[in-house]
């Protein structure tokens, strides 16, 4: 598995989408994955570290995963199938018994960035990746 962070959210002028855009420890690629407009403010106020006067969806699961002693070990983007990401939520119970859960990307990298966990990319969606120097000006 390969460590990723979330490096931005980005708005493509082409197609008109956001993107959450994974990026590797050493800053040599970048993994886009095109999401939602809803998703994307969540990440992105994720990221900034804000709080809303009331939980939004991410932060609900959240509260409730601590409420009932589940923690998120992991995030794993995990394949890609006719240009759909897949990913799973590996979660710790509080009998310390890890369930993989099924999940859409975006919801895991929210939770991921709300929990502070992992997030990690399967190698084999290397190939769909582009260059750290292609996407961010230098």
């Amino acid at each position: 598995m390969i460590e990723m962070y979330v490096l931005n959210v980005a708005f493509f002028q082409e197609g008109g989408g956001f993107a959450v855009l994974l990026c590797d420890k050493n800053n040599k690629m970048v993994l886009p994955i095109f999401i939602g407009p809803l998703e994307a403010q969540s990440i992105a106020l994720a990221l900034e570290k804000q709080q809303l006067p009331r939980p939004i969806t991410h932060d609900l699961m959240v509260n409730i995963f601590q409420k009932f002693g589940i923690s998120i070990q992991k995030v794993v983007i995990t394949d890609i199938k006719d240009g759909t990401y897949y990913a799973e939520l590996y979660l710790k119970d509080y009998n310390n018994v890890i369930s993989v859960i099924d999940s859409r990307p975006s919801d895991a990298i929210a939770l991921a960035l709300r929990t502070n966990s992992p997030i990690y990319m399967a190698p084999k969606l290397i190939e769909f990746t582009y260059k750290y120097e292609e996407l961010i000006p230098q």
